[in-house]
This record gives structure tokens, C-alpha cells and sequence, in this order.
């Protein structure tokens, strides 16, 4: 009798507690049919510490021939996903690509949750998702200052081959995960899909060019600063060998309007902090900047002396976001680096940051927030004014051998015309009078920097024919 007490007790015990923590059975009831016959499915989330493959987590044929387990997840929103065991067998799209978490609400109550899983990343169907009008510039670009070789993509307009219009320029970090989900880590960008829509709703066009990650490189690449834990620091080296190898291979081989107005960079995470530092860094070239899901807790306060102490001298759009579910400080960082830039006097129309509450540190989110940032950076080039400096203002020709001529007819004075690199480094500097510039031993490109004694300024890429 007392043990059947005891029994009765400890059975009341079980179940009250089950009732008391809740219990969720996730049935999976399709499976693609490339899944192989042996194959174990695990469930991976925020329950679990994101384990692909904790024997606790592991799915159980049943017996309608389907796979289940039951967990006791947390009360609220959860996520997750399955694995074959590991995150290189982990569930993707129908084709193979990437697939964001799953979300669930859930109540804290028994509940039973039906899960299809389309297809597996690791066992893609290797179709190329490019457009045809993305071409692979290089599949070994030599970068000469960092002696690498590189991948190199360009996405062209649609009337590119049709037309002989000029266009501006964006260059892209990852270039692997721009355009083709089949050479994608997570999914891609559809970068191409976007503009072609874009394009074909009266957009203008722009060139974009694509440069792959260096793999084993990336961190030295993308990163201007060093971190104790995870070393880099080649940051700067990394953007002087795109100055001096790809922006002139590009323009003198392309229908591009080389100069900083028409002249971007974009990137995510470590590639946005790369694409942010290059852009305030090299300023007379670019002149917008797509920053998302900055990491900048890789050396944060290297990141924002930089910041303090770089000059705000001529016009600049940033377009920065993050998610509210990036792990870290991301977005935090965003709000903070938004409102230091403000500080530094950068207006309000130079500055765009987004956080969005379902963000998350992926190439779902990235190519979802892709049109807003593409249209947000270059829509001060849709008005058009007869006191626009390059309306006034001629330097000629172009490309050039041993000298330029300046011709001017606005209404302010020419303060000064200096020349410079690429780089940024001063070359020459000359009296607002002065109209012919000498070229002799200047590099193949350089920027002509023009300043009026109204505080306004003029820049202009110029190429050298040797």
C-alpha cells in the first residue's frame, strides 16, 4: 500500500510537472527525397545552445513513419532549425539554399508542431541563380599591393550592350554571396534580381562590382584594426590594392563615371566595417557608403578614435542597419556610431540608420534591405540644378597625356585645385588662377580636387594615357 502511495505520488509529481513546464512535439512530416536513407535529424535553437547535434536532440521515427521529438523550450518566441548532425548537413530551401531560422510562439502549454524540410544545403542542386547580364570579371584578378589573386564578378545594366550611356559604380564585399545562391555561404544577396526590377521600373542602372571574400584572408582583409582574440589588422592594405588594381582596371575597361559622386562601396558585417572605414578613409572616392550589421565590436574602440578623428570635408551618404536578434551589441553599436557621426557634423541627410526587429545577422536579411539602402544612397542624384559645380566647371580631356586644362564660368571663385592619388595622398597643389595642370610623372589616375571660397568642392577622376 505504501509504495503504491509512493508511486501514485511520484506519478502526480511527473505529470504536474510536465504541466507545469509545458512540452512541445515537433513532428517532421516531409522530408526531401535526397535525404540519404541513414540519415539522424537533430533539432538545433535557442534551447539548446544551438547544438547541431546533441544526442538529447535527436528525432525518433515513429510510427507513422514520420520523425518527432518532444522538448521543453522555453515559454515565447523560439527558433531553430534541423541538422543531419552537424551545421554542414543543415536544412535548406527547396533548392538547396539558404533558409532563415524557423520562429515559433511559443505558449508554455502540450503542443504539437508540424515541420516540412524542403531541401538540405549540403546536397544543393548546383544551378546557377545568376542573371545574364552577371558575368565573372576574373577568376584570379591580381590584387598587386597584397600580391592575391581574386574572384571577380560584375553585374552590367540591362542596356549596357545597347546603349552607350555611363554609369555609376558600387563595390560590393563577398562578392560570392552577391548574386548566385550555388557559390553562396547562407544565401544570396539578389543583388542582380533587385536592380533588373529596379531597372525596369525607370531606374538609371549602376554597375556593380563584386569582390569574393579571401577565405582564410577575410578577417586580415575586412578588418582595419587587430583584435587580441582573433588577429587581423590588413584592413588598409586590403582597400589600397583595390584602389590601385580593380577601381582602374574597372574604369578604363567599363562605361563608368569614375568619380566619387557616382562611386560607392557596400558590405556586411566585418564587410560593412571594411566598407565603412574605406569609405570615410578614401573619401575622394567614395561617396556612399552601405554599411550592415557592422561588426563593430571587432575593435570597437579603434573604430570610433577613427571616427573622431577622420574629417568631415565633403558630402557623404551612409546607409547603415541592424537587427534586433544579431547577437551582441550590433545594433546598439549602430545607434551609437549613427549618433557620434551626427556629432561630428554630419547631417541629417548624409546619415540613414534602420534597426528592424526581425533582423538577423544573415543574407536574408541583407538582400531584403538591399533596394531600400541602393535607393536611399543614390536619390540626391535625381534632382538636377544649373548651379551644380559640374555644371560650371570643365577639366579637360579625358583621358589625358601630360596636362589638364581648367575652364570655370560659375559665379564664386576657385580658391585652389589640388591633385591626389587614390589613395588620398596629396600630389600637387596649385593657385585657383592656375588653368593649365602639368601631368608629368602623375600615376594613370588621379582626382582633381577643386575648392571655391563659398566652402563648396569639386572632385574629378582624370586617367593618363602614357
Amino acid at each position: 500500500m505504501k509504495k503504491s502511495i509512493i508511486y501514485l505520488l511520484t506519478h502526480l509529481f511527473i505529470c504536474s510537472s510536465i504541466i507545469l513546464n509545458g512540452q512541445l512535439t515537433i513532428i517532421v512530416d516531409q522530408l526531401p527525397s535526397n535525404t540519404p536513407d541513414s540519415a539522424l535529424l537533430f533539432v538545433a535553437g535557442d534551447f539548446n545552445g544551438w547544438n547541431p547535434g546533441h544526442p538529447d536532440f535527436s528525432l525518433a521515427l515513429n510510427d507513422n513513419g514520420h520523425h518527432d521529438i518532444t522538448i521543453q523550450p522555453p515559454q515565447g518566441n523560439i527558433q531553430f532549425k534541423f541538422t543531419r548532425g552537424s551545421w554542414n548537413k543543415v536544412e535548406g530551401n527547396e533548392t538547396g539554399g539558404f533558409r532563415p531560422n524557423r520562429t515559433y510562439i511559443y505558449s508554455g502549454a502540450v503542443d504539437t508542431l508540424y515541420c516540412q524540410i524542403l531541401g538540405w544545403e549540403d546536397i544543393a542542386v548546383n544551378q546557377s541563380t545568376a542573371a545574364e547580364n552577371v558575368h565573372i570579371l576574373d577568376d584570379d584578378f591580381y590584387l598587386e599591393f597584397i600580391n592575391r589573386e581574386r574572384r571577380i564578378w560584375i553585374y552590367l545594366p540591362p542596356d549596357y550592350e545597347t546603349s552607350q550611356k555611363r554609369y555609376k559604380v558600387l563595390y560590393m564585399q563577398d562578392g560570392q554571396n552577391l548574386f548566385d545562391r550555388s557559390t553562396s555561404f547562407a544565401g544570396e544577396w539578389e543583388v542582380d534580381e533587385t536592380l533588373n526590377r529596379l531597372f525596369d521600373e525607370g531606374d538609371e542602372g549602376c554597375i556593380v562590382v563584386g569582390i569574393d571574400n579571401g577565405g582564410e584572408y577575410r578577417v586580415e582583409e575586412y578588418t582595419p584594426w587587430g583584435n587580441i582574440l582573433y588577429g587581423g589588422g590588413g584592413g588598409e592594405e586590403y582597400l589600397v590594392a583595390l584602389l590601385n588594381s580593380l577601381k582602374p582596371y574597372v574604369d578604363q575597361n567599363y562605361r563608368t563615371k569614375p568619380d566619387r559622386t557616382y562611386t560607392g562601396i557596400m558590405g556586411s558585417s566585418l564587410g560593412g566595417l571594411i566598407s565603412l572605414y574605406g569609405g570615410l578613409r578614401f573619401d575622394l572616392v567614395f561617396s556612399r557608403i552601405g554599411s550592415f550589421s557592422t561588426s563593430y565590436w571587432f575593435a570597437k574602440d579603434d573604430a570610433v578614435a577613427f571616427i573622431e578623428n577622420d574629417p568631415h570635408e565633403v558630402p557623404m551618404r551612409i546607409y547603415s542597419i541592424a537587427g534586433a536578434m544579431e547577437a551582441g551589441k550590433i545594433p546598439q553599436d549602430a545607434i551609437e556610431a549613427d549618433s557620434l557621426l551626427k556629432h561630428l557634423g554630419y547631417a541629417d541627410n548624409e546619415i540613414n540608420t534602420s534597426i528592424h526587429a526581425d533582423g538577423q545577422h544573415s543574407e536574408w536579411y541583407w538582400a531584403r534591405e538591399f533596394e531600400a539602402a541602393y535607393r536611399w544612397l543614390w536619390d540626391d542624384l535625381t534632382t538636377t540644378s544649373s548651379e551644380k559645380p559640374e555644371n560650371q566647371i570643365r577639366i579637360y580631356p579625358n583621358p589625358a597625356k601630360d596636362s589638364l586644362r581648367i575652364e570655370y564660368n560659375g559665379t564664386h571663385r576657385i580658391k585652389e585645385i589640388q591633385l591626389f592619388d587614390l589613395q588620398g595622398q596629396e600630389l600637387n597643389r596649385y593657385p585657383g588662377t592656375q588653368v593649365d595642370i602639368s601631368l608629368i610623372g602623375l600615376p594613370v589616375q588621379l582626382i582633381v580636387y577643386v575648392s571655391f571660397d563659398n566652402g563648396t568642392s569639386y572632385t574629378q577622376t582624370i586617367f593618363r594615357t602614357l
